[in-house]
């Protein structure tokens, strides 16, 4: 320690002189001397010149202590300077606030030097600014550059108008060489600190001060609150590696011994599933490591990757199954045109049947595609959610054999829902298929349960659905069989992944039930453990009707349910624009029309489909169009064309869902959907249906 507060140039023992004080100091005494003159000469007799020559006293003796107590707070002694600084590891100099040194510890005299003044100039004009901001009572950075290279600073203010200079040790990487004993890559060597500072002791994330330049091999000498806590137990004395996973461990060492500067991923051995940051630094023969939490980080990492690698498999499903779909309708219409000519009796109708029921298999294949992509045709009602699982009960309990019990937990104020009724079935039916399955594999049998119920916000958070807002619709189905193994549990959803044996499953069980889920605004989660079985839990939101569609719903419930029955005469007349951009398609559906009697006006395009309806304007009465095509796409054509068509009504047909493009068509009237693949029983009833009503 060296004290710069009772020295000067010339020599020890001599405090500096301060002209600007003494100098105030002996104009305040001349200039009271000027004032006494005309109280003396008035004579000191009198009562004005015994106040005035008093008054004139008093403000000479109160400005020289005025004096005395600014020069002494400006010159502090520096004992309590000394004991301050000397505390401190790190370079650090009490200063005033013109720059003079008051003291300095030794490792500031080793890092700087031992001048009486902190450098001036271009080595330390950003420091002097920071002094400034300290002064005024901020805790201010600065640059000093000490040999060449700049060194950051820190400033704050002390008690007396003194000025706390501070020069924090840097940390830096070094490059690593392989040894016998791996040595963590860290700080540059710093004097062994014997115990964690008080910012690392309070901290939220776990540090530990390791004997030994070997992490995991390292004995714990101290450790924070949140070490332990993070690990389970008291580490002081424990070797540091036992507190982490053996696989991440070995992992470590290996990322470690290559000379892998961190930080390095690994897991608790308390808790495989948490996951930490672990980084390492070196302070002398010590090391000191800090262990950071990141399980929830990860665990969003993984959910977002599963929610982008989702997305990209369903784009892909469903512009496969929109082709698929053309081709299906295109095979379909023609074994129409074939059975017409060959009915029941004739040789050939046995091997046409066959092929018919091959494609309506392969119709329901791309059905369950469409359902995982989202864009499955679906027609929202509002439905009761007890009512739901209660009539659906009695296909499940068919379904899932004598030696599957299944068990039903209706909950109380179940709510309802707005979604796809037959969606929803289809997804409950797979969930409860796909346990059954588990079960009778893994034991012969067992209990499937599902459970409903109306669950709080907080409620569904705890039990998967991080994002729920408001209240839930809840429908879990769970077995008591053997669970999901972790490595599979990210493919579950996948397409046609199944750890079914071959020829027992297509894999699109689980991935029509995310589709069906996601395409209601729901999210599904799966809680599983090996030995624990699977719950496949379904959030849904909740429907809360306004007052007006609870009115028009109690109307249409009082009111006779009238279903229209599809006509048994499929002939008829009118003129049909049919716009289809697959030629297979529009060519055999345009024949099986004109069979019918009616007049077909092909178009392979839009543009093509707004010439016709201009030529032909006022005398269109049917408008069929595929949605997707190359060019003027269905909804456009139509807002286009209406002008020609007047009130004519307008069918689309199209592999995607309505809701794909039913935003598109806003404002427009006498519009209907037909999904593919269409046979031409169906095309043909839709369309007496449509000219019928207008």
């Amino acid at each position: 320690m060296k004290d710069f507060g009772a020295t000067d140039s010339v020599g020890a023992g001599k405090r500096r002189p301060d002209l600007l004080i003494w100098g105030a100091a002996i104009f305040l005494v001349l200039a009271a001397v000027f004032a006494a003159a005309p109280a003396l000469r008035a004579g000191p007799a009198t009562l004005a010149g015994l106040l005035l020559l008093g008054g004139l006293a008093g403000v000479a003796i109160l400005g020289l202590v005025a004096i005395r107590a600014s020069t002494a707070i400006g010159d502090p002694e520096p004992e309590g300077a000394e004991a301050f600084v000397e505390a401190l590891s790190e370079p650090a100099a009490v200063t005033a606030a013109d720059g003079r040194l008051l003291a300095a510890n030794a490792a500031w005299i080793q890092a700087v030097g031992d001048a009486r003044r902190l450098p001036r100039g271009a080595a330390g004009a950003r420091l002097f600014a920071a002094l400034v901001k300290a002064r005024d009572g901020q805790r201010a950075e600065g640059t000093l550059i000490i040999a060449g290279q700049e060194r950051r600073a820190e400033a704050a203010r002390l008690s007396g108008g003194r000025l706390l200079v501070r020069l924090p040790s840097v940390v830096e990487k070094e490059v690593f060489v392989p040894t016998a004993a791996p040595a963590p890559v860290v700080a540059p060597s710093a004097p062994a600190p014997r115990s964690l500072d008080a910012f690392s002791g309070a901290s939220p994330f776990g540090a530990a001060l390791l004997e030994g330049l070997d992490p995991f091999n390292s004995r714990i000498l101290e450790a924070n609150p949140a070490l332990a806590a993070m690990t389970g137990v008291a580490p002081s004395g424990a070797l540091f590696g036992a507190l982490i996973d053996p696989p991440s461990r070995a992992e470590a060492e290996t990322r470690l011994a290559e000379g892998k500067s961190g930080p390095f991923e690994v897991r608790l051995a308390r808790d495989p599933t948490r996951i930490a940051h672990l980084y390492l630094y070196r302070a002398d023969e010590r090391l000191v490591a800090y262990l950071i939490d990141v399980s929830e980080q990860k665990q969003m990492e993984l959910q977002l990757a599963q929610a982008q690698k989702m997305q990209a498999i369903g784009q892909l499903a469903g512009g496969v199954a929109h082709d698929f779909n053309n081709l299906l309708t295109a095979i379909q219409l023609r074994l129409d045109e074939l059975l017409h000519r060959h009915p029941v009796g004739d040789p050939s109708y046995e091997g046409l049947n066959e092929i018919r029921q091959t494609g309506v298999r392969a119709a329901d294949l791309v059905r369950k595609l469409l359902a995982f992509s989202r864009k499955q045709t679906v027609q929202r009602e509002v439905l009761e959610l007890g009512e739901l699982i209660s009539e659906f009960e009695v296909l499940l309990r068919r379904l899932l054999r004598e030696d599957v019990k299944l068990v039903t937990d209706y909950g109380r104020d179940l709510p309802q829902v707005r979604a796809d009724k037959s969606q929803l079935e289809t997804a409950v039916m797979n969930l409860a298929v796909n346990a059954r399955d588990a079960v009778r594999a893994a034991k012969g049998g067992g209990v499937v349960r599902i459970r409903t119920a109306r669950l709080s916000q907080d409620e569904a958070q705890s039990l998967g659905f991080p994002g729920a807002e408001g209240d839930q619709a809840f429908i879990e189905v769970s077995d008591d069989g053997p669970g999901i193994p972790p490595e599979v549990m990210g493919k579950i959803f996948d397409p046609f992944f199944t750890t079914k044996p071959v020829g027992e499953g297509t894999g699109l069980g689980l991935a029509t039930v995310y589709g069906i889920v996601k395409q209601s605004d729901g999210w599904i989660h799966v809680h599983s453990r090996p030995g624990e079985g699977a719950a496949f839990r379904i959030f849904l939101p909740v429907h809360e009707p306004t007052p007006a569609q609870q009115a028009a719903a109690a109307t249409a419930a009082a009111a006779p349910e009238a279903k229209p029955r599809p006509p048994r005469d499929l002939s008829g007349a009118g003129r049909i624009l049919f716009v289809e951009d697959e030629d297979a398609v529009r060519g055999v559906a345009a024949r099986l029309l004109r069979a019918r009697g009616y007049e077909v006006l092909e178009a392979s395009d839009g543009e093509e489909a707004l010439i016709i309806a201009e030529e032909n304007a006022g005398t269109i009465d049917l408008l069929i169009s595929d949605v997707i095509m190359p060019g003027i796409d269905g909804p456009t054509l139509l807002k286009k064309a209406r002008g020609y068509l007047g009130n004519a009504p307008v069918m689309f047909i199209s592999g995607y869902a309505e809701a794909e493009f039913s935003d598109l068509l806003e404002g427009e009237t006498g519009v209907t959907f037909l999904p593919k693949p269409i046979d031409i029983k169906t095309l043909a009833e839709r369309v007496k249906q449509q000219l019928q009503a207008a």
